[in-house]
């Protein structure tokens, strides 16, 4: 059984930069697409990033392109998502998933093809 476990987190002000990142305990990344997936209080989660299980492929929230890039290195288990010129509205709680399927060759972006979460950490951006 695969835990994930984000870390990286914490509070900037508007325009700072954070780096989160996921390792993958108890099994491996290294067969399986993985996302970043967002929730704010009172909000749907939503997903903001996903990476192909070889790192051949990414995509991205509208919102987020140009600012956050996903990245991952299968030799460590990890998967990353680095923020940058953070603003107000990317308030949220981040969760790392990976995807339900073995070697699926594009990217998903429905919260219900992943099926493995981490327990998420919050990013807080203020102004």
């Amino acid at each position: 059984q695969v835990q994930l476990v984000e870390s990286g987190g914490g509070l900037v002000q508007a325009g700072g930069s954070l780096r989160l990142s996921c390792t993958a305990s108890g099994g491996t990344f290294s067969s399986r697409g993985a996302g970043w997936f967002r929730q704010a209080p009172g909000k749907e989660r939503e997903f903001v990033a996903a990476i192909t299980w070889s790192g051949g492929g990414t995509s991205y929230l509208d919102s987020v392109k140009g600012r956050f890039t996903i990245s991952r290195d299968n030799a460590k288990n990890t998967v990353y998502l680095q923020m940058t010129a953070l603003k107000p509205e990317d308030t949220a709680v981040y969760y790392c998933t990976r995807d339900r399927a073995f070697a699926r060759p594009s990217i998903v972006r429905i919260a219900s093809e992943y099926g493995w979460w981490g327990q998420g950490t919050q990013v807080t951006v203020s102004s």
